[in-house]
């Protein structure tokens, strides 16, 4: 692309794009270039439509990834070569989403019970009494848990920094687990002590866990997170409120749990039998 790429990347850089951005989107321009064996500025509709549908069809892409392509090839023709971008129309075939996984409670303190090494518990319970991601468990430090106010306070979530709660019960687990393993800066150390202990290992944690609990879902660590939000909903907890404690930035998320949600509808009054209550 030689001149193209030197100016496209100046562009990326004026708009302060992230190192990954410019390498991935530089990378699909090129590509693009060399699947036509010419300049992307000599290339109209009918090559793109071309190009995105062997981007869907013959590479199959994710949904993901494929969006992630187009908006580079749309910041190509747009800010760089000044242009329209033709292929407005062509949009990945939506995928069915699925709905997540979800331990009921019986299922969530059995996992507890046969954890016996005071770290693993430690760990599992805080991922799911908090819904922590299992990064966010890694990542968590000495000074993130205030026992005063009941919180866990989680950095470089994927919504940014957020407060979550801090279960009385998980608190005393941690009590436990500090006055045998003394951790200093990370919560849970890996094997250095200046290191937080891998995402790997809690994963085979968890797996050694629900294999002794005899669960035989298709379930991962992450459905500690799902089921935390599930089990929230189920009791009461406002949408909103659990939007928040899972830090997710869009409400949209966030009602995924409503449809895996148990909620009694022998439980809900009809407006009318309410209107009928205040006539009589």
């Amino acid at each position: 692309m030689g001149k193209l790429r030197d100016q496209m990347l100046a562009d990326l850089q004026l708009c302060g794009a992230k190192p990954r951005t410019q390498e991935t989107y530089l990378r699909e321009a090129e590509n693009l270039a060399r699947y036509f064996n010419r300049s992307p500025a000599e290339l109209g509709e009918t090559e793109l439509k071309e190009y995105l549908l062997y981007l869907i069809k013959e590479r199959h892409l994710s949904e993901g990834t494929f969006r992630f392509y187009v908006a580079g090839l749309k910041f190509l023709y747009r800010t760089t070569l000044k242009r329209e971008w033709p292929a407005e129309k062509i949009k990945h075939p939506k995928r069915r989403k699925k709905l997540p996984i979800v331990l009921d409670l019986s299922e969530v303190e059995s996992i507890f019970s046969v954890t016996k090494n005071l770290k693993h518990k430690a760990m599992l319970m805080i991922t799911y009494s908090s819904g922590l991601r299992v990064s966010e468990t890694a990542r968590l430090k000495m000074t993130d848990i205030d026992s005063k106010r009941m919180t866990v306070r989680v950095k470089q979530g994927k919504g940014g920094d957020r407060y979550s709660i801090l279960s009385q019960t998980a608190l005393e687990q941690l009590r436990q687990y500090w006055k045998k393993y003394r951790p200093q800066e990370w919560l849970f150390e890996g094997q250095k002590q200046d290191a937080h202990i891998s995402l790997s290992t809690i994963q085979s944690i968890f797996r050694a866990a629900i294999k002794r609990a005899r669960i035989t879902k298709p379930v991962s660590i992450h459905t500690l997170r799902h089921s935390f939000a599930t089990h929230l909903i189920e009791a009461g907890t406002s949408l909103h409120h659990v939007q928040l404690l899972l830090g997710h930035r869009s409400p949209t998320t966030t009602t995924v749990y409503l449809h895996v949600s148990r909620v009694n509808l022998s439980q809900v009054i009809s407006p009318l039998d309410r209107a009928a209550k205040q006539v009589s």
